[in-house]
């Protein structure tokens, strides 16, 4: 039987392995917070001292990490899975990484004789509860097709797309859409209310007219509940930032995409890392001397 490693509990990671444990599969789990295991401890996981563990133990590991540099610590460091992979055959990273990041680990688990799937997902705490993520996946097709019953514990929506990077590339085409976005969408409302006009008015018209389309994330994005732990904006920051990292290097022009990346940056500066990420508001408010008004609920029309 194939045992199955998890690194990487929190927000989203969490409710990755619990789906795995709920589907009977045994699973090892590492953290560095050990609080963050206690749950999967609870439910028969077994709770490794180190990603050295991992490494020895398992043959399939999933990592649910940060970013890039804890990706690359526990991959390529002394302590971590490559250099330790006396049973290692797969590694699934659900994480967002940068492309080039990607690629080049897949060539270094490539030449250990393993293999490396860039699997990052989408759908975010809620869906990573219901089992119900978007997974996005770059990297052997063969190695995908083994794991795929595994990636089905928790992704309702999986798509194969090809080569190394190609996983991570859609998860920040997607990222970078949504997130720059909502800044926009802030802007536009922001403006508004400098000029005096009702928010609330404002979203009636638009949800009408041609900017209608874009309104669907316009009541969360400008809810001013920045504290409902669905995204964090220090996340969301090195998503974008990340973003931009990789059309560099593909050689892609992203001018609206850098310009939101400051506002993030600013946010971040303001010490709103902690806050959801439509904290960007507060940014836009300060350089506008307004704060904007919550949206109120639409009054019923009279008959």
């Amino acid at each position: 039987m194939s045992k199955i490693g998890f690194i990487g509990t929190g927000t989203i990671g969490a409710p990755m392995a619990l789906k795995i444990i709920e589907n009977k599969h045994p699973l090892t789990v590492f953290d560095l917070n050990t609080e963050a295991t206690r749950p999967h401890a609870e439910q028969g996981a077994t709770v490794a001292q180190s990603v050295a563990e991992i490494a020895r133990s398992c043959d399939t590991v999933f990592l649910s990490l940060p970013g890039p540099a804890q990706i690359e610590t526990v991959l390529e460091g002394e302590q971590g899975l490559l250099a330790h992979a006396d049973a290692l055959k797969t590694v699934i990273d659900l994480s967002t990484n940068s492309v080039a990041l990607n690629r080049h680990l897949a060539v270094r688990a490539a030449n250990s004789d393993i293999a490396y799937l860039d699997a990052p997902v989408s759908g975010g705490k809620v869906a990573a509860e219901a089992g119900t993520l978007a997974v996005m996946v770059g990297g052997d097709e063969t190695a995908f097709n083994a794991v795929r019953p595994l990636i089905e514990c928790f992704g309702e929506n999986i798509f194969y797309l090809g080569e190394a990077g190609a996983g991570t590339l859609a998860k920040l085409v997607n990222n970078q859409i949504f997130l720059c976005a909502s800044v926009l969408i802030q802007e536009g409302f922001v403006m508004g209310a400098k000029a005096g006009m009702d928010p609330t008015t404002l979203m009636d018209v638009l949800k009408v007219s041609s900017a209608g389309p874009f309104m669907a994330r316009a009541p969360l994005v400008l809810s001013r509940k920045f504290d409902l732990d669905i995204f964090a904006l220090s996340i969301a920051a090195k998503d974008v930032g990340l973003a931009v990292e990789s059309a560099h290097t593909l050689g892609a022009a992203m001018p609206m995409t850098e310009a939101a990346h400051g506002v993030y940056q600013q946010a971040l500066d303001k010490e709103l890392g902690s806050a959801d990420f439509f904290a960007t508001v507060k940014v836009l408010e300060a350089a506008a001397g307004v704060e904007l008004p919550a949206l109120q609920k639409p009054k019923a029309r009279s008959t």
